[in-house]
């Protein structure tokens, strides 16, 4: 069989643009709301969260969001899944249902043949039955990488989003699944060799995980994804004015993951993420190896939530801001 993976420069959310180019990018867009728009954007641009929010009416919202990449796993069904998961755990991570969603394709059509892109497709059609999320169309392009995920939509109630701007101090942070996709997945890419346990993580919705955070009563969440549990949490912590204090002994770990960083299988993407919030962080006793697992790029991670979730550990917590906005103890 083809290794999809051998047809991407990158894998999974380690391909995204780096996050500090990306706000560069961004910065100075002005963009202006329309006149007599529809509906009132809740969240947009300003902090970077992980969906788009409009207000339709008094109780109801509709959440927008679109998430694709290359190939992160070699099986072309197991592609379609986490893809699937990963663009759905966008909706999950503002507190909302999936309603449709349209897939995304590009597909390298000299070089692959049509019945792994039918793979692909029906990966992410399973996932999206087992949300219960309308799968209706997309769009497809040609193109010398292949690519997938989803543009989907949701709803929510406008008063129960979580926003990763809600944080307050004395919050607990809980994490609702391991790190170490990134460096596993840059494993598998270079060796072949199959990971289950990342597998079964990355196909996981984060549909519980939403829904036990709003029961709690929390507020605010994130999902960790390809700027790492670090590069997300920076944004969390400085959009929500606070500092955030991670006890890196307790942040959970794939099996594996901390001999793919010894043997060194670090994605370039999960090293920049680090050097991107070097300046705004603060270590003490953490080794480079436990920085590099923090800042490691994730493909359809958990949900890091501020608040306590049954079966999620507590790995930190929120303090008033101090000197900088994140603090790592080992």
């Amino acid at each position: 069989m083809k290794r999809l993976t051998q047809y991407a420069q990158g894998g999974g959310c380690a391909c995204k643009i780096p996050a500090g180019e990306l706000e560069q990018v961004l910065a100075g867009l002005g963009l202006e709301p329309p006149a007599d728009a529809a509906g009132e954007l809740l969240v947009g641009l300003e902090t970077g969260d992980d969906a788009a929010v409009v207000r339709i009416d008094g109780d109801r919202a509709v959440i927008s969001t679109a998430d694709f990449f290359t190939p992160v796993v070699d099986d072309p069904y197991d592609w379609g899944r986490i893809a699937a998961a990963n663009a759905l755990s966008d909706v999950y991570a503002m507190g909302g249902t999936p309603l449709v969603a349209l897939n995304l394709l590009c597909w390298p059509v000299e070089a692959l043949p049509y019945e792994l892109a039918r793979e692909v497709l029906r990966g992410g059609a399973d996932v999206a039955r087992e949300a219960r999320c309308h799968l209706a169309g997309g769009h497809s392009v040609t193109d010398v990488e292949p690519k997938y995920g989803m543009a989907v939509t949701g709803l929510a109630d406008p008063a129960r989003l979580l926003r990763n701007s809600a944080g307050r101090p004395g919050l607990p942070l809980s994490l609702t699944k391991p790190l170490g996709l990134g460096v596993l997945n840059n494993r598998h890419k270079a060796t072949g060799e199959v990971f289950p346990e990342a597998i079964r993580t990355m196909v996981t919705l984060n549909e519980a995980a939403s829904r036990a955070a709003l029961e709690a009563g929390a507020e605010c969440a994130t999902d960790v994804t390809g700027f790492g549990l670090l590069g997300h949490l920076y944004k969390l912590a400085r959009a929500s004015g606070v500092t955030a204090v991670i006890d890196a002994a307790a942040v959970p770990l794939l099996e594996g993951a901390r001999e793919a960083v010894k043997d060194g299988y670090v994605p370039g993407g999960s090293r920049r993420n680090l050097a991107w919030v070097a300046d705004h962080t603060q270590t003490i006793g953490v080794p480079e190896e436990d920085l590099l697992l923090l800042a490691d790029a994730q493909t359809s991670g958990g949900l890091l939530i501020a608040g306590e979730i049954p079966g999620a550990p507590v790995i930190g917590e929120l303090i008033p801001q101090g000197p900088l906005p994140l603090l790592i103890r080992g």
